[in-house]
């Protein structure tokens, strides 16, 4: 069981532990369809947004698109957790909205 203070490391472990013991990982899995995997949860996420508008729908979508991504790192033993922190260290240093328009 996670704590309230989890870091990603802790979250990217459970989420893949968790997918192994439902059987998603028996097999060899395509990261394309991993990946798109991913952006059906963002999909969903703005399909919550634009039918129902409520928070806590949403929440669920951006929830389920965090799960895919940390079972994926978890997978592929990637460290999002540095990743993250070296890519925002890095955003602080970028012009503002960095140079573009949108």
């Amino acid at each position: 069981m996670l704590s309230k203070g989890s870091s990603i490391r802790d979250l990217i472990r459970e989420c893949h532990r968790v997918a192994r013991s439902k059987g998603w990982w028996d097999e060899a899995r395509n990261d394309g369809e991993l990946i798109a995997l991913m952006h059906s949860e963002l999909s969903e996420a703005l399909e919550a947004m634009r039918n129902r508008g409520k928070k806590d729908d949403l929440a669920e979508e951006l929830a389920d698109c965090c799960i895919r991504i940390f079972d994926y790192c978890g997978s592929r033993k990637i460290d999002l957790d540095k990743a993250l922190r070296k890519k925002i260290e890095y955003n602080k240093t970028r012009p503002y909205r960095h140079g573009k328009k949108f």
